[in-house]
């Protein structure tokens, strides 16, 4: 968790020099990006509107992180000749992380909107499958109401914990997930699990078993983006995990588990990952991880790599690299059915290193890189292309249920990453030709 953008750009800078990167990443600053609005246009583009290719200039090489066990069985098949051997190493340990607190009591302040239809995009997006696409929120606003009445998100994560947003949700569209989370602090792997499992089961249903949150909530996170890195820690984290998800799920309440940050964990440390995963399967759970690219989504999935000539098929190290773990980890050890929540994602600067401006963050900073890189000037448009992409590959996969985009209702600090106002119409108009489908 950054708790400053001060500290986050020290991280940045630490890591880089870590890597002897920065040279390099000097270097692909002064180019252009390979093949970006090639890229981009594989999606569902806005209707009437026309990208430019770009030529190849990716200069970087990846870092060795993990390689997945000799005879492991891939399912489904790779598209790639080989199973990976490299991973991209992002800097970011965290992605935005809001704290607010919550009362687990009092006066309900949530206010809902009226019901009035909202304008259509001069431009709408042709119907389709259903979409996995969803939010993080924070607070509310009327533009978030109208997205849920209107666009009926796949899935909604919130620091919001006022019982009438789940009502509000719930009444106007069932099937959606609604994900809670209490503001904690980061959590310490050398400690023993079991009493830190105890105590944030406590503070968990603290807020859980209130009767009105009770029947709204679908499932909880704990801990935000835990730093597992090394076998112990993985074990340690698996062992917090799994207690607090029995601790829950003996009182009706279900969890979220692992909430992994964007490149987390390492590939090889998933099977010491199982006894969480054995918990969260007997008791109704899901695994959650975060899924952050940048200077676009794509960055870092099939050929859009930094090693010219590197492609990963339908993977990616970064978004999509759910898929990696689901592969070659956790569909050899029996839980390839474990249904999936990318409970954060979207465009975030902090993962390093990459192309684009050093200090940018979210996908607003990333607009004049974007135009001078041959995309059209239309930016919550071309946001909008890579959600479309990324939602198009999270519907191949069944076990994924939802990608909850951050943020609508952006706090102090993170406005960069803010999608309300035209992005969030077009979001909307989006879900709505694109409705949960009918069960």
């Amino acid at each position: 968790m950054h708790k400053s953008g001060e500290a986050r750009r020290l991280t940045r800078r630490h890591f880089l020099i870590g890597l002897g990167a920065a040279a390099g990443l000097a270097l692909i600053e002064g180019c252009r990006v390979r093949d970006l609005a090639t890229v981009l246009r594989r999606g569902t583009p806005a209707p009437a509107y026309v990208s430019t290719s770009m030529a190849p200039v990716f200069t970087s090489t990846p870092k060795v992180d993990a390689t997945p066990p000799p005879g492991a069985t891939a399912a489904p098949p790779l598209t790639a000749t080989q199973p990976p051997t490299v991973t991209l190493a992002p800097t970011s340990t965290g992605t935005p992380t809001p704290t607010p607190t919550p009362a687990p009591t009092g006066t309900p302040t949530f206010t809902p909107t009226p019901t009035d239809t909202p304008t259509p995009t001069p431009t709408p997006y042709p119907p389709g499958p259903p979409s996995k696409l969803g939010i993080f929120t924070t607070r509310s606003d009327p533009q978030i109401n109208t997205l849920i009445q209107v666009g009926k998100p796949a899935l909604v994560k919130t620091l919001d914990l006022d019982p009438n947003l789940g009502r509000f949700i719930k009444a106007h569209s069932p099937t959606t997930i609604v994900i809670g989370r209490v503001p904690l602090d980061q959590v310490d792997l050398t400690a023993d699990p079991i009493p830190l499992a105890r105590n944030v089961a406590a503070q968990v249903l603290q807020f859980a078993l209130e009767a009105d949150r009770f029947q709204y909530y679908d499932a909880w996170e704990a801990y935000n983006e835990p730093v597992a890195d090394t076998p112990d820690k993985m074990k340690r984290l698996a062992d917090l995990e799994a207690e607090r998800t029995r601790l829950l799920g003996e009182q009706g309440v279900r969890a979220v588990i692992g909430n992994f940050a964007t490149g987390h964990p390492p590939l090889e440390l998933w099977p010491h990952f199982e006894p969480a995963l054995a918990a969260a399967r007997q008791y109704n759970g899901y695994l959650g991880v975060h899924e952050y690219s940048a200077p676009v989504m794509q960055y870092g999935f099939g050929a859009l790599q930094a090693t010219p000539g590197v492609d990963e098929g339908d993977e990616g190290w970064l978004t999509i690299r759910y898929r990696k773990a689901y592969r070659y980890f956790l569909g050899p050890m029996g839980y390839g059915n474990l249904p999936l929540l990318i409970t954060e994602c979207g465009v975030d600067g902090t993962v390093q290193p990459r192309p684009g401006p050093p200090e940018a963050m979210g996908w607003r900073d990333f607009e004049l890189f974007w135009h001078s890189n041959g995309l059209r000037n239309d930016m919550p448009g071309v946001y909008m292309d890579q959600l479309i992409w990324y939602d198009s590959e999270l519907q191949k996969d069944a076990f994924v249920k939802g990608a909850a985009i951050f943020v609508a209702g952006a706090s102090g600090g993170w406005e960069s990453y803010e999608i309300l106002g035209r992005t969030a119409e077009l979001l909307t108009q989006y879900l709505s030709v694109h409705p949960p489908a009918q069960s």
